[in-house]
């Protein structure tokens, strides 16, 4: 939970805007195994409307850099387990796709820990491609 504190404070202000964050939601390791639980919440900052999705991508990554020089997958490209991952799961309603980056996540919706503690901030939110609500996203993972 501190790594997260930090994340969120640091969110705020390198991005110079407010956030509101979710209760913490413990899930099981998704991707790969590990002995430790993964802690989840969701942040919503409120960005200005010129922000860029690949600027936006490196500031959270000097965020997680920050807290964390160690890297996030293994020698293979797997997943590892890591202080902190800081992911955009999605800006607004943009369709965003590019190398390094896809908005909204592709697999959002597949994950319980991303989808429940969005829903708990924007439930109504609605995906641009699913067409279905955070809420919705969240009953069908259930």
């Amino acid at each position: 939970m501190a790594n997260i504190d930090r994340a969120v404070a640091l969110i705020q202000s390198t991005l110079h805007c407010p956030v509101e964050r979710s209760a913490p939601y413990r899930s099981q390791p998704w991707g790969f195994a590990s002995s430790n639980q993964f802690v989840n919440v969701a942040v919503v900052a409120h960005l200005p409307d010129d922000t860029r999705p690949i600027a936006l991508l490196e500031a959270l990554q000097r965020i997680e850099r920050a807290i964390s020089p160690l890297p996030h997958r293994n020698a293979a490209g797997g997943y590892i387990d890591r202080l902190i991952d800081i992911d955009i799961i999605a800006i607004d309603e943009i369709i965003f796709e590019h190398p390094r980056l896809r908005l909204p996540h592709p697999r959002m919706h597949l994950r319980d820990f991303v989808v429940r503690p969005l829903a708990e901030l924007r439930p109504g939110w609605r995906h641009p491609v699913l067409h279905l609500t955070a809420s919705e996203m969240c009953d069908n993972c259930g």
